[in-house]
Formats: structure tokens, sequence, C-alpha cells
């Protein structure tokens, strides 16, 4: 099986429903703005998990084309409004919505794309069996995205978090859409009870082996491979699980290090090395590494409750994927 395939083939059909659903109209800079993000691409891991949910308990793919995309906007929206919070001026290596479009046009284009993810799930008749629970659902998923931004900014004033606090944080912000994706699109294909539970624990501890991992990208890559800023999660003092881990136990020398340098706004491309070179000596990156493949684990045993099937293959390949992928 051919992990990438399965995920183009599938992305490639969300993409033009994407492209159709998110159709400009006046004023033609609002909607320029709107589109900037969503249709530079994107790994489309939320909508394809989805289709693949749907798709391992008999579904037809398309059933969840609506909820897809909701979920996948929602994602969108999320990122443009994080970019402005976080001065990133780099995402999917181009220009982020702020930088192009100027900062107001910005957060109203955020703010539009959350209107767009429920417009788009209201395209099911209110009549159909589990709307009602789909549409709480995705509500209660983005009143933990938020939520869990606010924590990870609240984190970054603060020099020491406990391991839970950032296993919590994550499981908010970056798992509850993985969640949702997994868990809308075995609803939608018509599961039963338990099958629905088995697959919001596979999309969370997806969620939180993903993020682990985009942790540990995000200060090791470089922005040609990666499409955004590298170094900015040091120089924002973002409360990473390598960071985490490092600043509860370095010692000596290395914690000085942290000290001086961790969460300086100004900190040169030296600086993030010295920091990096003080995770990789805590055995910080190690640890991560070992995390992550232990949610990895889990996601994988979640799907034991799925009969054999293709798209069963593949959300255990992605399953594998979160933790090896290099961008």
């Amino acid at each position: 099986m051919d992990l990438k395939e399965e995920i183009e083939q599938r992305a490639d059909v969300f993409n033009k429903e994407l492209d159709c659903f998110l159709k400009r109209r006046n004023p033609e800079n609002l909607y320029d703005a709107l589109r900037h993000l969503p249709m530079a691409g994107g790994k489309r891991l939320r909508p394809v998990l989805s289709m693949l949910a749907c798709e391992a308990v008999s579904g037809n793919h398309q059933q969840v084309m609506p909820f897809a995309l909701a979920v996948e906007i929602i994602h969108n929206f999320t990122l443009v409004h994080d970019d402005i919070m976080d001065k990133s001026s780099l995402r999917r290596g181009m220009t982020t919505v702020h930088i192009e479009y100027g900062e107001p046009t910005a957060i109203i284009a955020g703010d539009l794309l959350f209107a767009k993810a429920f417009e788009a799930l209201g395209q099911y008749p209110e009549k159909i069996q589990s709307f009602r629970r789909l549409y709480t659902h995705l509500t209660q998923s983005v009143v933990e995205v938020c939520e869990g931004q606010q924590l990870d900014m609240n984190f970054e004033k603060r020099f020491i978090v406990r391991e839970s606090e950032y296993l919590a944080m994550i499981k908010m912000k970056t798992s509850a859409l993985f969640r949702i994706s997994c868990e809308g699109g075995v609803l939608i294909g018509g599961a039963d009870e338990r099958v629905q539970k088995a697959l919001r624990e596979y999309g969370t501890s997806l969620g939180l082996a993903f993020q682990i991992r985009d942790d540990y990208l995000d200060m090791s890559s470089d922005s040609e491979t990666l499409g955004k800023d590298i170094g900015n999660d040091i120089r924002n003092g973002k409360k990473t699980i390598i960071a985490v881990h490092s600043l509860t136990h370095a010692k000596d020398d290395d914690r000085k290090v942290l000290t001086d340098i961790f969460g300086k706004a100004t900190a040169t491309a030296d600086d993030v090395d010295k920091v990096y070179n003080v995770f990789d000596h805590v055995g910080s990156i190690k640890y991560a590494k070992k995390k992550a493949e232990e949610y990895s684990r889990l996601a994988k045993k979640s799907l034991d409750v799925l009969e054999d099937s293709a798209s069963k293959q593949v959300l255990l390949a992605l399953a594998d994927y979160a933790v090896n992928r290099e961008k």
C-alpha cells in the first residue's frame, strides 16, 4: 500500500469540493484572504480521516463531505488566527494571511472561515439521524480548541509547566479536531456506540502523537522543508513536551542556557541551536520520540474494533506516519 497515494486520492476529491465551496464573492480582497490558506494545500489529514472512518464502517465518503469541509475549514480558521498571535510570517511555504492582506482583514477572514464551516455542516438536513449529535460534538471540539489555545499562550508566561498540563492542553488544541474527524466519520457512516468510542480514542491518540512529532519538527527541521518558521517555539517560550521535559530535568550549565535564552524573542539562530543542544543533552528529544510512539501504538490498538479493510489499513499506516513524518 502506498500511503501517500491513498491520502492524495482522497485529498484530490476533497480539494475539488473545497474549491467549489469557498468560491470568490465581494469584497474580493476578503474572499482572496479567505481562500489564501485553505487553497494553499496542506496535508488534509482531518477531512481524509473523516472519509476513511466513514469508509471503514461501510459508508460512502461522499456522505461525509459536508462534515469534512466543516472540520478542515475550522482547522484553517484556527491557523489564520494562530499565525497572527505567534507573529508567524510563513505557513505552507508562503506568506501568512496577515502578512499578505494585513492583520485586520486576516482576522475577518478567519471569522468568515468559522462561519463558513457551519454553513457547510448545514448542508445536512436536520432530519437526518444523529445530526444534532454531530453538530453538538463539532461545536464542543471548537470550544476545546479555543480553550487549548489560551492555555498554550498562558503557559508561555510560566517557566515550569507539568507534563500532565501540557498533555491536557494538546488534547484540546490539537487532538480535538482529530477526534471529531474520526468520530464524525463513523457516526455519519452509521456505526454503533462501541465503534464510535473506539474511533474517538483513535483520533485522540493520533492527535497527541502528531502534535508531539510537530514539537520536534518545529525546532529540528528547516523552513524550506517544513514550510513555516523554525525556532519560533523557542523564541516564544512555547511549552512543547520537549521544553517541558528539559525545563524540569536540566541542571547547572544546561539550566542556565534555558534560563538565559528560552522565551527570548530576540534569540539568534545560534541561540536557538544552543537550546536545541540542551534539549538533546538532557534527553528530552528521545523522551518526546518515545511518548509519540506510545500514542501511535494506542491509536493502532483502538482500531481492533474494526473489521479488516483497505480503509483500516490506511488508518493504521497513518498512526505510523504521525511519528515518522518529516513535515
